[in-house]
């Protein structure tokens, strides 16, 4: 343990003892929400940033020292552990590489270099290594046996001619260099630096197929495998999971016919062996090509592979996991009455008004549409919505019909506002709404709803809170990421997870108001206990106090302990209840009162006074300055919520399809995803633009969000439309020349148009990256034509 104690302080760069300090807690059964927040001094300060990795890579750590002893006992086992061996088993860094030491010594199938060493080969093959002048052939015929028969009768192993022999040779030579940790792991690393992954379509495939055509940028394609951006190995690897594209590992130089590969030359240098014309070379030469094209080529390509899709994976997780932060910790709009439209042609938009505290209280359907077309109709029902519930908000989903259904907003809007009624209007994501509505919680929440309704109402909350609806939603269905179906689903899960539980303890919730799945993301509650919360608020009413939830069947002083800060009560008995002041500190705040001579109401929010007290006079052993300092901050902002203000975009009338758009045009919209590569943004034509990275800043920016995040309301310049494949060119770069024109529409395209509209992306072509796009379509017809395809 203390070993993996030095290695995490070291990969996270703290002092040991903030890492034992962590380790005992969270083994303690702390979460990392509570340690980041409560356990400051403890921790020497760790956020929650730090506690994550430092709980991911504990876990990997532990598991790695467990293989690590399984592996010592199974070779002490039998009797080849050396001391050499067991240091080299303990310097292990990775799974990987204690595999890689274990691998000679693992059971495994009666191999043919096993066979030949049991007919006594394995002497001749050292000898003939050691000393390339003999001659193999002369030498080989002092080894030939009889053939074997077996004991049914059937013929066995046969030694008893000089080439079957010198094949044993070769069988034992490859077989033991192949098996060389050390040759393994310097050719993988050489492959990860210099090979490349290249895929082609399978030649059965019609390329004119809808499905097939979707990696037609993958059709003819290589890049450095260690340098393939997340995003186009995990199309690469779609493609090929369809059996619509070949992959392969190459060498970054195809050997001549006839001539040794790269690959053969690493390994000959590794053996410090090379062809000098002697008698035995040509054998060893054979020996050397055998081991790379017979034993390593297609593991080391399967170690690659695993190694870019394990990278990407954990990119694209990330990607998902950053946007899902963003949406969660979107501006709330608050408690103002909302009116949700679910929009729809032939099953009419879907109508639910929700109160200030988020209750349904009406529902409708109206049908403004085909066939029906009943627009004065459709107005005039909303009309009365908004007058009997004073609506002043609007939300609308962005799923089919979203434009036309937006028009039908804003002509509702101009209504209102001739009779002095103020109302906004936004575009929201729908994403997850119906997996929501067709839940047993929804059913319970709304159990006299119709499905279709219950989305409405969930599209509406969206804006009061997002964080307290979209807590209600299994993260993966709010769809902010690109690939999830393609990466490891429990790793999702568990990160998604971790996320929620962050975005929802950083904020605080409301114990008196907060639904069974928000209260079960608070720290320490699990959803036994958050459904035990509810049942007691039920049944006595609203909580007065923290302290009454030790009242909660099921919920103990450890539980109390991890989840109580996080936990609101507004309007309490005790104001201190409303904040992130920890009931175990109150004893801190009272001594706060009695230097002051204040009240804790009258100390709340109260700054000037504030500031001018020295942590240091009320810290004691358990709860040092860190902590006091924490204390007073949240006295001058009690109850702060760290979310932005809202906002709405405001969208370009007349502009409601991707045919409206032209070059040139300025438009606000809500930045909908962030990738490594760019930014999509909802204009409200449908599709979504992309704001390639390199168009982001007037500067070098590596990772859009570095300038940008989900909910993010942004200006952008239309630089290019492409209607067939619906694609959007977009730039936030307002002064930038629009495209040239004249270049070749058919030609690939780079990885501006990252698939914004299908969900696959391209790849980026190694060579200099044009600033436009036609002049990049032009260089690639060049291309094409320079290299005869």
């Amino acid at each position: 343990m203390q070993q993996i104690v030095r290695q995490l302080a070291a990969e996270i760069k703290v002092s040991e003892q903030q890492v034992r300090a962590a380790v005992e807690l969270l083994d303690g059964g702390a979460t990392v929400p509570f340690i980041a927040r409560y356990r400051k001094e403890v921790t020497g300060g760790l956020d929650d940033i730090q506690l994550r990795e430092l709980e991911a890579r504990l876990s990997y750590l532990r598991e790695l020292e467990d293989r690590r002893v399984a592996v010592l006992k199974a070779i002490d086992e039998q009797g080849k552990l050396t001391d050499a061996l067991r240091a080299a088993i303990a310097a292990a860094p990775t799974k990987q590489e204690l595999e890689d030491i274990y691998l000679p010594f693992k059971q495994k199938r009666r191999t043919k270099g096993q066979i030949a060493r049991e007919f006594g080969i394995e002497p001749l093959a050292d000898k003939l290594f050691a000393d390339p002048t003999l001659d193999p052939t002369v030498e080989a015929a002092a080894f030939t046996k009889p053939p074997e028969v077996l004991d049914d009768g059937k013929p066995g192993a046969d030694f008893s001619t000089v080439p079957a022999v010198l094949d044993g040779v070769r069988d034992i030579l490859s077989e033991r260099w192949a098996e060389d940790p050390a040759l393994v792991q310097n050719l993988r690393e050489w492959l990860w630096a210099e090979g490349l992954l290249r895929s082609k379509k399978v030649d059965s495939k019609n390329e004119n197929d809808p499905e097939v055509s979707k990696f037609r940028d993958y059709f003819d394609y290589d890049e450095p495998i260690g340098r393939v951006p997340s995003h186009r190995a995990l199309a690469v690897f779609r493609g090929r999971g369809l059996e619509i594209l070949e992959a392969k590992l190459v060498l970054p130089v195809e050997p001549e016919p006839g001539k040794p590969s790269m690959a053969e030359g690493k390994i000959a240098l590794h053996l410090g062996w090379s062809h000098q014309g002697r008698k035995a070379d040509d054998l060893i030469r054979k020996c050397v090509a055998w081991t790379w094209r017979v034993k390593l080529s297609l593991s080391t390509e399967r170690d690659l592979f695993a190694r870019l899709r394990d990278e990407a994976e954990k990119v694209a997780i990330k990607v998902f996991a950053d946007n899902l932060r963003d949406l969660l910790l979107a501006a709330p709009a608050g408690p103002r009455v909302v009116m949700g439209l679910d929009p729809g042609i032939r099953t009419g938009v879907k109508v639910a008004v929700v109160d200030a505290t988020g209750k349904l209280v009406e529902t409708a359907t109206v049908y403004p549409h085909e066939p029906k077309r009943d627009w004065d109709g459709s107005l005039f029902t909303l009309a009365k919505l908004v007058e009997k519930h004073g609506v002043n908000l609007i939300a609308i989903g962005n799923g089919t019909a979203s434009r036309e259904t937006d028009k039908l907003a804003a002509d509702l809007i101009k209504m209102a506002a001739k009779a002095d009624r103020a109302i906004e209007k936004v575009v929201v994501s729908e994403a997850g709404a119906s997996v929501y509505s067709a839940s047993e919680y929804a059913s319970q929440e709304m159990p006299d709803v119709d499905v279709s309704l219950r989305g409405a109402a969930s599209i509406a909350r969206r804006l009061q809170d997002p964080l307290a609806e979209l807590v209600k939603i299994d993260p993966k269905s709010i769809g902010v990421g690109q690939y999830q179906h393609d990466v490891n689903q429990s790793e999702l899960a568990r990160t998604l997870g971790t996320v929620v539980e962050d975005c929802v303890n950083s904020v605080g919730v409301d114990l008196n108001t907060a639904s069974v799945p928000l209260l079960s993301r608070v720290s320490g509650l699990s959803g036994s206990v958050a459904k035990a919360v509810v049942r007691w608020r039920e049944a006595n009413g609203a909580f007065k106090s923290r302290k009454q939830l030790m009242e909660v069947a099921g919920l103990g002083a450890k539980t109390f302990e991890q989840s109580a800060g996080f936990l609101r009560i507004r309007g309490g008995d005790n104001p201190l209840d409303m904040t992130g002041v920890h009931p175990e500190t109150y004893p801190v705040v009272e001594q706060i009162m009695e230097k002051t001579g204040k009240p804790v109401a009258e100390l709340m929010g109260r700054a000037d006074m504030l500031k001018t007290l020295k942590p240091e006079l009320f810290a004691n052993e358990k709860f040092g300055v860190i902590t006091v300092k924490d204390i007073l901050a949240e006295l001058e902002k009690p109850g702060r919520d760290p979310r932005p203000d809202f906002k709405v975009a405001r969208f370009n009338d007349g502009v409601e399809d991707i045919k409206d758009l032209k070059e040139g045009m300025i438009l606000e919209g809500t930045v909908s995803n962030v990738a490594q590569f760019g930014a999509f943004v909802d204009l409200g034509v449908h599709q979504d633009g992309l704001v390639h990275v390199s168009q982001l800043a007037h500067k070098f920016v590596n990772d859009a969000r570095e300038v940008v995040k989900t909910g993010d309301i942004v200006k952008v310049k239309v630089m290019e439309v492409d209607v067939e494949r619906k694609r959007i060119g977009l730039s936030m770069k307002l002064d930038a020349a629009p495209p040239r024109q004249g270049g070749d529409r058919g030609a690939p395209r780079d990885n501006r148009f990252e698939g914004a509209a299908r969900g696959y992306a391209q790849p980026q072509r190694r060579g200099p990256e044009p600033v436009q796009q036609s002049a990049m379509a032009s260089a690639f017809a060049k291309l094409q034509q320079a290299k005869g395809r």
